[in-house]
């Protein structure tokens, strides 16, 4: 197995007397993307601000490149961050912007020349070199900033929601843009976000946080098909996983008058369907009444009342009828996640 770049070991950090992140590990090998996932709160910025040397753990352990840097400056750290806001200096020109870090850490101007040449048209800056980050637009300020930390050339990149303030379409091209840069450069990154979508296309490994601690870790696709947790369940994938509250006696699982039989043991529980899981069909488990249908073009979400509980059916365009108020579901006992309470 390859040795990680990035190693972090039960870190424990405390912020104004109270336990941001409670014992958390991870590890990152070179050309790969990590991304950490949660709400807000859950720790997931302060871990990067920790990583960066911005924080200072209560304990724990925090090695790149296997060097232990827990107590380094961030400057002996070799890594870049790219912030949501940017952080371009206003008054210098594209081209200054993007070799500044590497100035900074006196490489010299000859190589900075043509490595600011190469990324500039990598990121298709190479028209707007001359310009000041006013005359720009949002995602070509994301570019600048991208490629800032690429002429630097660091050991790791640190990626503070930098996708959050772009449209749907400039959020998808730049997504597209930084994963083919990790894989063309081999520096890994790790990458905070609060967005599922962004999360599954872009991690090679998702690590999903709640209350400062790691809820689940591994490829997004084993997070979306086998959650551990009703947490990630309903994490993890855009529409979430539908979730129902209840209990199993006698094979079958019960919730506000919603009755279904299961293969699961007895107790109280969870049990989970993903959207596309689910059909409407004409005879089928249960009757649900619809609220409503988002036609979506390629597909139609449906809304439906189940047990009391409000759940996503995701149905071929036109599959209920506009007016329809009731449907039967489709409920495969296979596609059924039981998470024990």
């Amino acid at each position: 197995m390859p040795t990680p770049l990035l190693d972090v070991r039960d870190l424990h950090v405390t912020l104004g007397g109270n336990p941001v992140l409670k014992g958390v590990g991870l590890s990152l090998e070179p050309g790969r993307c990590l991304v950490l996932l949660g709400p807000s709160g859950c720790g997931k910025s302060t871990l990067l601000r920790a990583i960066a040397g911005l924080e200072t753990p209560d304990s724990g352990a925090i090695l790149i490149d296997g060097r232990d840097v827990t107590r380094d400056d961030p400057a002996s750290r070799d890594v870049a961050m790219v912030f949501q806001d940017y952080a371009l200096y206003p008054h210098l020109t594209v081209e200054e912007n993007l070799a500044f870090g590497a100035q900074a850490r006196k490489v010299d101007p000859a190589t900075i020349r043509g490595r600011v040449a190469d990324v500039a048209a990598r990121l298709q800056l190479d028209r707007v070199l001359d310009r000041k980050p006013a005359a720009l637009s949002g995602g070509q300020r994301q570019r600048v900033a991208m490629g800032r930390a690429l002429v630097r050339r660091p050991k790791l990149f640190l990626l503070d929601e930098p996708l959050s303030n772009l449209d749907a379409r400039l959020r998808g091209e730049l997504r597209a843009l930084i994963r083919t840069l990790i894989l063309e450069t081999g520096i890994p990154a790790v990458h905070v976000t609060h967005d599922q979508v962004e999360a599954m296309t872009m991690g090679d490994t998702v690590v999903v946080l709640n209350g400062g601690r790691v809820e689940q870790a591994g490829p997004p696709d084993v997070l979306y098909t086998r959650p551990k947790t009703a947490f990630v369940a309903g994490f993890m994938g855009q529409p979430p996983m539908n979730l129902l509250r209840g209990a199993v006696r006698d094979g079958a699982f019960s919730s506000d008058g919603f009755t279904l039989p299961v293969p699961f043991g007895n107790g109280d529980c969870t049990i989970g369907i993903r959207p596309e899981a689910l059909a409407v069909v004409e005879v089928g488990d249960v009757a649900a009444r619809v609220s409503l249908v988002e036609r979506l073009g390629h597909e139609d979400l449906v809304h439906v009342s189940v047990g009391g509980s409000t759940w996503l059916v995701r149905t071929p365009p036109g599959t209920v009828k506009s007016g329809r108020t009731e449907v039967r579901l489709g409920i495969p006992r296979d596609a059924l996640h039981h998470f024990p309470s």
